[in-house]
């Protein structure tokens, strides 16, 4: 596959807001990538147009026609011959592609998850082992999606900004240092995270996204989203609520014995935006001017971010001895809002994989991927 000479090549592994940006700036930047959807709909206009149409309010953003050869919801010919597998899709979506992708992995092939979320590698790791899949693939996340984009049209999409850097770990911890030397010949705003447990409790989705959806149910009702989601949606009020739920999530991750940092240290890393309090600080960050509220309640701000982001922090929360009773209030609101149990839905650490394991046998996982005996 991939040489130290050659650009690895890529396949983007869902066809919604971030994996069209992705496939887009990829194929701008003249990497070999294919494209692929579980539903063939979406990629039809896609297919139609020999590639899609990437816009951009940056100069700092390739923009254009961009390319694609492959654009299929086959998954073996997606990711064959494809050195790296990024997927992109919500983290309710990880155990569908883990599924799909098992039979066709050889070895040598990293698998991405951006984001991960909360407990992705290890839950999409945790599944190709149990279905059997004796590949040396490498199972990664990125602590967060690299793009800031909305999908305009079935095969158009608009990058608003591309992060400055973005950490990404794998599973053991010490083959990060490949993964990103890989990464970085085609995205250099990779960087190297800690281990997996850093990057999913460094989840700042898990923060900024059904809080802010919950506390502004009313405003996205009566307008139909029709508001900066955070720049207007996260006031000073809303803003003091998020720094709870920060501070239980930075101490679960000290609890299993990592640093996570705060949701204001992330905002000057990611976006250069800075402030004396988080509220500052969001109301700094240029990256976010523009982007809208969703249109409903009913949005992957909370049928993902709560089952798969906010579920697992709490889960972790129990094995440290940590309690998270803003994080488990939010929880409950959304699951009475929905109708639907996100607790029970959400990932714990039977999914993940951490079953019967103390937190010795985690940290010896997560950083020399061994298991316990």
């Amino acid at each position: 596959m991939d040489t130290n000479n050659n650009k690895p090549k890529f396949a983007v592994l869902g066809a919604g807001h971030g994996g069209t940006a992705m496939a887009g700036h990829l194929s701008l930047l003249g990497i070999d990538v294919s494209l692929y959807n579980r539903g063939a709909d979406r990629i039809r206009a896609i297919q139609d147009n020999g590639g899609l149409e990437i816009v951009s309010n940056t100069d700092t953003v390739p923009h254009g026609h961009a390319k694609l050869e492959v654009v299929t919801s086959d998954m073996k010919e997606a990711i064959e011959g494809k050195d790296i597998l990024m997927v992109v899709v919500p983290a309710t979506g990880h155990a569908f592609m883990a599924e799909h992708m098992a039979p066709h992995l050889v070895d040598g092939q990293i698998i991405v998850l951006n984001p991960g979320r909360t407990g992705g590698a290890l839950e999409v790791l945790n599944i190709i082992r149990k279905l059997g899949c004796t590949a040396d693939v490498t199972v990664c996340e990125a602590q967060t999606l690299l793009y800031a984009s909305r999908a305009i049209n079935p095969a158009q999409t608009q990058i608003f900004r591309v992060k400055n850097s973005v950490p990404v770990a794998a599973i053991p911890a010490h083959r990060t240092p490949e993964v990103v030397k890989k990464l970085r010949k085609a995205l250099p705003q990779f960087i190297p995270g800690d281990n997996v447990m850093k990057t999913s409790l460094d989840n700042i989705g898990a923060i900024f996204h059904p809080a802010v959806t919950l506390l502004n149910a009313a405003r996205i009702e009566s307008t139909n989203g029709d508001f900066d989601y955070y720049t207007e949606g996260i006031t000073a009020s809303v803003a003091l609520i998020l720094d709870k739920m920060d501070q239980e999530r930075v101490n679960v991750a000290e609890s299993l014995g990592f640093r996570a940092m705060t949701a204001r240290e992330w905002l000057y890393i990611a976006y250069d935006a800075a402030g004396r309090t988080l509220f500052e600080a969001m109301r700094n960050n240029r990256g976010y001017d523009g982007i809208k509220a969703p249109k409903t309640v009913y949005t992957r701000y909370i049928t993902e971010d709560i089952p798969m982001s906010l579920v697992p922090i709490a889960e972790l929360g129990k094995l440290g001895g940590v309690e998270t009773p803003t994080i488990d209030s939010i929880i409950l609101l959304g699951s009475i809002l929905h109708e639907t149990d996100y607790r029970a839905q959400g990932r714990n650490v039977e999914t993940m994989g951490l079953s019967n394991m103390s937190l010795k046998d985690i940290r010896n996982f997560i950083i020399n991927g061994d298991l316990p005996k």
